[in-house]
């Protein structure tokens, strides 16, 4: 009696012992975390059985954690379910190596294309039988190494100089250092912003004297490193023009610079500078200390905010050019054989309407279009010319013979070009979907913006006479067409506007 009390005691606590277990009696599931993997490519997360076995009839499902329900691929009597949309077409069965046998040895992992920086963090590898259940998580890490530093040089007063780095396109949140003379400088400011694609971009400026080297470096460890560098001395030796001798009244230029390459990272620099009349060439400094160009950090459109409230809707002057088509305030060429060739010349400009011989003015073009890309050929800026040259014998346009304007070029992939001669390039991170034109007749200045990031390109300054009316050219070879937007705007008195309050549709003369 007693021995079939004990038998009945150990049969008792052996099966509370199995009902109690959350795994299969038949194997463990066994994956490799964590796993890393850059931004657009595809990765395989690993999983697969101990000890090795069929899967071919079990039931897999690999979820994000705590979505069970939700799972992102689900395979159950050897047929997939897709309950996350936004993997639909992404997913599938892939090998954890190259000596994998798939489901058939148990391998169970996961293929994941085209990964974003969404797809960071847990999943979980979940496989059932009829006799039980086992799950183990994978760690997905996404990163994306962002564009070199950007350099931006503005000379203040009392020998400062302020120095600017930006740089974007990182995941996760990268790490921004500066040095000088290899000594580390601590950054008045460091402002991170997450853009609409996910990733990061990062800005910082510092104030130096005018005989500092310093060193921006951006990175998300110190294996991936992009870093910039100038000499403030040497820079200043080199480009400075004396003064008064600025050609055709630009205050603003770029060059390439050779950086300091690490894992073939080339830095960029932006030397910027003001020339009012004959005056130094320094940046006008209010009584903060700050220029104009320090003020506009990303994110903050305190100028691209002020030039909007002298917001005008231009219209096209359509002279019914054979080489455009024009369309309301659209245009794009005529996709014939041009004269002149490739070559982007006046044959395919067009001026807006009504000019403007006094006050401040912006107005806006848009450079894409719903199912087509960024818009890469064009011109976009003002011209004091009563009438656009039609043919190609005519010089090139440029600020001597009275055209001041921004050009892009699919042929120049990683900069704008201003119309000076000789020719000045800004570098640039990203192509710009509208860009927003400020011209201040009285002061002589024509900035330009990029909408969308809140950022100023690059701005002239020059010596306006009579009427300047808006130039455009949506350029050759290139099928998105040039859209003027047309907002509604205040009544304005004289020639000062304000977007705010009451509207009503109105081109301002």
């Amino acid at each position: 009696m007693d021995r079939r009390l004990i038998g009945l005691c150990l049969l008792t606590l052996f099966i509370s012992s199995c009902t109690a277990a959350p795994t299969s009696t038949n194997f463990v599931v066994t994956t490799t975390s964590p796993v890393t993997v850059t931004r657009g490519h595809q990765v395989t997360l690993p999983c697969w059985l101990s000890p090795q076995q069929n899967a071919e009839d079990l039931e897999v499902r690999w979820y994000r954690a705590n979505r069970f329900d939700s799972p992102v691929m689900h395979y159950q009597s050897k047929k997939f379910k897709y309950e996350e949309a936004a993997y639909v077409g992404r997913v599938s069965f892939g090998l954890k190596d190259a000596a994998s046998g798939g489901l058939n040895s148990g391998d169970v992992s996961l293929k994941l294309l085209n990964v974003t920086t969404e797809d960071a963090g847990d999943f979980v590898c979940y496989v059932s039988s009829s006799q039980g259940y086992d799950s183990a998580p994978v760690n997905l890490i996404v990163t994306a190494s962002g564009s070199p530093p950007f350099l931006s040089v503005v000379w203040g007063e009392d020998d400062k100089v302020n120095v600017s780095c930006e740089s974007e396109g990182w995941y996760p949140q990268p790490v921004l250092h500066w040095s000088d003379k290899k000594q580390d400088v601590k950054p008045q400011s460091v402002v991170y912003r997450n853009l609409s694609s996910g990733l990061f971009l990062v800005h910082s400026w510092l104030l130096l004297s005018s005989t500092s080297e310093p060193s921006c470096s951006v990175g998300l460890s110190d294996k991936e490193v992009k870093e910039a560098k100038v000499s403030l001395g040497t820079l200043r030796k080199t480009v400075e023009p004396e003064s008064g001798s600025s050609p055709g009244g630009w205050v603003a230029f770029a060059l390439l610079l050779v950086a300091t390459l690490v894992l073939a990272a080339l830095g960029v620099i932006y030397y910027r500078k003001k020339v009012r009349n004959t005056q130094s060439g320094r940046d006008q400094i209010d009584g903060n200390g700050l220029s104009e160009t320090q003020k506009l950090l990303p994110g903050e459109d305190g100028r691209l905010s002020e030039a909007r409230n002298h917001y005008v809707n231009v219209k096209l002057e359509d002279r019914n050019n054979p080489y455009l088509k024009v369309a309301g305030n659209r245009m794009r060429e005529a996709h014939i054989e041009f004269p002149d060739g490739e070559m982007v010349t006046c044959i395919t400009a067009i001026k807006g309407t009504s000019g403007f011989s006094s006050g401040k003015h912006y107005w806006e073009v848009s450079m894409w279009r719903i199912n087509t890309e960024i818009k890469q050929s064009w011109w976009v800026g003002v011209t004091s010319a009563a009438e656009i040259p039609n043919n190609s014998s005519t010089s090139f346009p440029n600020t001597s013979n009275g055209f001041w304007f921004l050009s892009s070029s699919p042929k120049r992939a990683n900069s704008f070009q201003f119309s000076t001669q000789p020719e000045i390039l800004i570098p640039f991170h990203s192509r710009p979907e509208t860009v927003g034109v400020y011209l201040d007749h009285d002061s002589g200045e024509l900035s330009f913006y990029n909408v969308e990031e809140k950022t100023l390109i690059g701005s002239f300054t020059a010596t306006f006479k009579g009427e300047i009316f808006p130039l455009f050219n949506p350029g050759k070879g290139d099928k998105s067409p040039m859209e003027v937007v047309q907002r509604e705007v205040q009544s304005q008195t004289g020639d000062e506007g304000n977007c705010a309050g009451s509207v009503e549709n109105k081109t301002e003369t």
